[in-house]
């Protein structure tokens, strides 16, 4: 069984470490889209289950300056209509 303190593990700014790698990847995903547009050059992807090339001018670039954020769970201690 897997020790819960390493699923919740933070880095030092505090995010938790999973949504720093996810949003590092987006980043990554939206500069190599990018590139491909600024040179032209098209883009080689997997789609359904194929080798496929995409063109530069149908590439967008999406979600590349969103950041994912976890909010605080509220306490479980109490349950609703307790006294």
């Amino acid at each position: 069984m897997r020790d819960k303190t390493m699923i919740r593990k933070t880095n030092p700014t505090g995010k938790m470490l999973a949504l720093t790698a996810e949003n590092a990847f987006k980043r990554a995903v939206a500069k190599v889209v990018e590139d491909h547009k600024l040179t032209g050059a098209p883009l080689t992807i997997w789609k359904d289950g194929k080798v496929v090339k995409v063109p530069p001018e149908q590439l967008s670039v999406q979600e590349s300056h969103v950041e994912y954020t976890v909010e605080k769970r509220k306490s479980r201690g109490t349950t609703a209509g307790a006294t």
